[in-house]
């Protein structure tokens, strides 16, 4: 499973559709990926495309969540939440889902491994970063000084980083795993370092190169936003100042 590397050509990204924007022609055969630019929900399915070199087969369908079209939630996607994938005229939901059925039902490179030990560890890795999440989310909304639960899940995350020695990354080489934590610990990154004054790669080596060894991958960079965007779009989502 090799780390994706192809430099392909910057995609022209698709306009957003807001409360005023007409539908596509709904179930017609094209495979659509429902997405918002700035949700890492939907970032997740939109590197795992790209990273299957699927940009010809799966068409963005960028959403403005602030101002959702109504036929979204009426004819395509009655939950009303990003992503969500038309595929085979049958709508599918939960990044965590989608990206698994990217990855299985289409062409491309696999992003999961063969070995047993490592798919468990992908298992375990997937079932943590909701907890993960809340803890990082909670301390960017406090007004205490980042505490020792944020160190121990940072922590937490360098030692998965070190259970495989093949390569950076969660299982040694790039997988789906990085996928799903890259679009959140992107934002802690920021966040963090802006928010609270805190590093989250100090002391953190193994998360340190991941982050260095993932912005060299074209699919990921392709769907990151200016970091500026993003802090102002998350700090007023989170209700910092």
């Amino acid at each position: 499973m090799a780390t994706p590397t192809t430099s392909f050509m910057k995609e022209v990204l698709p306009p957003v559709l807001d409360s005023t924007s007409q539908p596509p022609t709904l179930f017609d055969g094209t495979t659509r990926l429902y997405i918002s630019y700035k949700s890492p929900f939907a970032q997740r399915t939109w590197i795992t495309r790209n990273c299957k070199g699927l940009q010809e087969k799966i068409k963005l369908v960028p959403i403005d969540l602030q101002n959702r079209p109504a036929w979204y939630k009426e004819k395509v996607y009655p939950p009303n939440k990003v992503p969500s994938l038309d595929h085979n005229n049958e709508v599918k939901g939960e990044s965590l889902d989608l990206i698994k059925y990217i990855d299985a039902h289409f062409e491309g490179p696999a992003l999961l491994p063969d070995d047993p030990a490592k798919r468990q560890f992908a298992e375990e890795l997937f079932s943590y970063i909701d907890s993960l999440n809340k803890i990082m989310f909670t301390a960017l909304s406090s007004k205490e000084d980042v505490g020792d639960e944020v160190g121990a899940a940072l922590d937490k995350v360098e030692d998965a980083l070190s259970k495989f020695d093949d390569g950076p990354f969660f299982l040694g080489q790039f997988s789906l795993v990085d996928i799903a934590y890259a679009p959140f610990m992107e934002r802690y990154q920021i966040l963090f370092s802006d928010v609270k004054n805190y590093d989250i790669t100090k002391g953190r080596p193994k998360l340190a190169l991941w982050f260095e060894e993932l912005n060299k991958i074209d699919a990921y960079v392709q769907t990151r936003r200016d970091p500026q965007e993003l802090l102002a779009h998350t700090k007023k989502r989170l209700g910092i100042a």
